[in-house]
């Protein structure tokens, strides 16, 4: 088996140090195409769900009916 450059040294329980990065950092900016595909999700769903809109609404009322007819002990 081959021999790691971490065998020779003892876990102190520590973290290593931080790795250098030859890339300069970003900084923060917003991200265009997440936000292009969150709403691309957001509005397929509604598409889907739009058809299951009045039966969802039905099975609620029915629901709601059947809870004020029925006695609460």
């Amino acid at each position: 088996m081959a021999k790691s450059p971490d065998d020779d040294t003892k876990d102190s329980g520590r973290l290593p140090a931080p790795l250098q990065s030859v890339t300069p950092g970003t900084g923060s900016r917003r991200n265009e195409e997440m936000d292009v595909f969150g709403w691309g999700m957001l509005l397929g769903l509604l598409v889907l769900l739009m058809p299951l809109l009045p039966f969802i609404v039905i099975v609620w009322g029915i629901s709601k009916v059947t809870d004020m007819l029925t006695p609460s002990s």
